[in-house]
């Protein structure tokens, strides 16, 4: 889940409806932090159990539904940046 998030993150960041949102790391970790608090755990020992669960998560219906969370989040930050 911390990978989607994180290239998630860094996609939307780039994208021109959030260009205007602090993009510093310190934000940026934030966002992923709170995405993640919101978001279901997913745990592995395995690289093969990661490629699974990747596999299961990296669907077009997940990353709507993650890209919820993290939309949400970036405006917390924006909204109480911690700067």
């Amino acid at each position: 889940m911390e990978e989607i998030v994180a290239t998630l993150v860094k996609v939307l960041m780039l994208s021109p409806d959030y260009q205007t949102f602090c993009q510093c790391m310190k934000c940026r970790a934030d966002i992923i932090a709170i995405s993640l608090n919101n978001l279901p755990n997913h745990y592995v020992t395995t690289e093969e159990g990661r490629k699974m669960v990747f596999e299961q998560l990296n669907t077009e219906e997940n990353r709507k539904w993650i890209n919820k969370r993290i939309i949400n989040a970036i405006h917390v930050v924006s909204k109480y940046p911690k700067h």
